[in-house]
């Protein structure tokens, strides 16, 4: 049998173990409230599908890329210097409705979203993209910068279904953190947190 040739340009892309993010969370009792609905919504489809712990639930401000073999630290510095940079008052946020987030009609992720009581996580999420290219985070700090959809997943796997209202859930936000998740693991890990406060005069 004739020896295969090695070809290095072609070799699998090494598995990405490490993720990390902007985020914020609902405080203890938005959570449990949410957590009720991603309980009903799963049982209401009768599928095997379960949903997300209290609390893992939370709100993609802005996904920083997953890397393999552990964070890159250049990026983690950048990251935090940006976040340091941030000047905003603390603002409400308000998820109306579910909608689901897979291709119809193969099964998908199962979420909150809002209206216009997502503006301040929009607000937010812009001013970390500008933060981030100031501080050196590297050419994927323009290319995060795409359509930003705010969401909260409740389950994974669930049938697609058409968007419908829902009791709106609504917190203060008052910080937001940079999260490292170990991807496969349903872990995160907050590596930093800020409080939001208005920019003195």
């Amino acid at each position: 049998m004739p020896e295969q040739l090695w070809l290095p340009g072609l070799e699998a892309p090494p598995t990405p173990t490490d993720g990390l993010f902007f985020a914020v969370f609902p405080d203890v009792n938005t959570a449990a409230t949410i957590s009720k609905l991603a309980q009903e919504l799963c049982a209401d489809t009768r599928v095997r599908s379960k949903p997300l712990a209290a609390n893992r639930l939370h709100v993609t401000l802005l996904h920083l890329g997953n890397f393999a073999g552990g964070l890159p630290p250049d990026k983690v510095d950048a990251a935090i210097r940006a976040a340091a940079s941030i000047h905003m008052a603390p603002f409400t946020v308000g998820f109306d409705a579910v909608a689901s987030f897979g291709s119809k009609p193969r099964p998908g992720p199962l979420v909150l979203t809002g209206g216009e009581g997502v503006v301040g996580l929009h607000a937010l999420h812009d001013a970390l993209v500008h933060a981030l290219q100031h501080a050196g985070f590297g050419e994927r700090a323009g290319s995060i910068a795409t359509s930003y959809v705010p969401h909260v997943t409740l389950a994974y796997g669930m049938p697609w279904a058409a968007e419908r209202p829902v009791e709106s859930a609504c917190w203060n936000v008052r910080e937001f953190a940079l999260i490292h998740s170990l991807l496969g693991r349903t872990r995160h890990v907050a590596l930093a947190r800020w409080p939001l406060a208005a920019a003195e005069s």
